[in-house]
């Protein structure tokens, strides 16, 4: 008898598409990452009978130089093709995002609001404090990039494998739709799981605030996470991730059938 084939790799760049139950579960990767940051949350779901969508964003996973030709409405062009097929398959769909993958969701909820059961929000960014941040639309004619954003992994080993610098043409169009996702918070009204670092050097805990404070839903479960950085999916906190994202399904969508 032939063995099973193998798990793929986690550190995979490549998207993962799977076909389980009738829940449906999207996952958005974060700006100059990849489905690297998610592959072991995607893992869990599929294990739990789940189907699973987890893109590869436009200009992520390859070079730095390559998502300088992408902009906010490519990622999220992609995310809303994945979105659209778990819908066409599904009976109940969640949408969950790390970082700017929490900006994409954030957006569709917004825009999808009738179509999406609940949303995890996992160090979502809306903003940011860096002071070059309002430099960069002069700034990003004169340096294509500056240092990156990656690798913010509190567990030692543990590698995200994203981009060594931040493409600043690619970083304004997401300030730039940060706006608007500000701007339309109060349309997010589905039920809503946001899970924030304690401790982030990447996105400011201020961004947690922002939203729980603009959404309109008022079913909202808010865990801190005190034992990892930034890309908490691959951190000492992953399982409780995983733990509470599937209690959170579950009570959302009433389960697999």
């Amino acid at each position: 008898m032939a063995s099973a084939e193998p798990p793929q790799s986690f550190t995979s760049t490549a998207p993962l598409s799977h076909d389980g139950g009738d829940v449906g579960v999207l996952l958005c990767h974060g700006f100059t990452g990849s489905p690297i940051s998610l592959r072991p949350w995607a893992q869990n779901l599929i294990d739990a009978g789940y189907t699973v969508r987890l893109p590869l964003l436009p200009g992520h996973g390859t070079s730095w130089q390559d998502a300088n030709l992408t902009t906010f409405d490519d990622w999220f062009a992609a995310v809303q093709v994945q979105l659209a097929e778990l819908l066409g398959h599904c009976r109940s769909v969640v949408v969950a995002g790390l970082s700017m993958g929490g900006t994409l969701t954030l957006r569709l909820a917004q825009t999808h609001p009738e179509a999406i059961a609940g949303i995890v929000l996992v160090n979502p960014a809306v903003l940011t404090l860096r002071r070059a941040a309002g430099l960069l639309p002069v700034l990003k004619y004169l340096v294509p990039g500056l240092k990156g954003i990656a690798e913010d992994i509190k567990k030692p080993g543990v590698r995200e494998l994203g981009y060594p610098k931040t493409p600043l043409k690619a970083f304004d169009s997401l300030r730039r739709a940060w706006v608007i996702v500000r701007r339309d918070l109060p349309k997010v009204t589905m039920p809503v799981l946001l899970l924030h670092s304690v401790v982030d050097h990447v996105v400011e805990p201020i961004n947690s605030d922002v939203i729980r404070a603009g959404i309109s839903s008022k079913d909202v479960t808010e865990v801190a996470l005190e034992n990892s950085f930034h890309v908490a999916t691959l951190d000492y906190d992953a399982e409780l991730i995983f733990a509470q994202a599937r209690t959170f399904i579950q009570r959302v969508t009433g389960g697999l059938s």
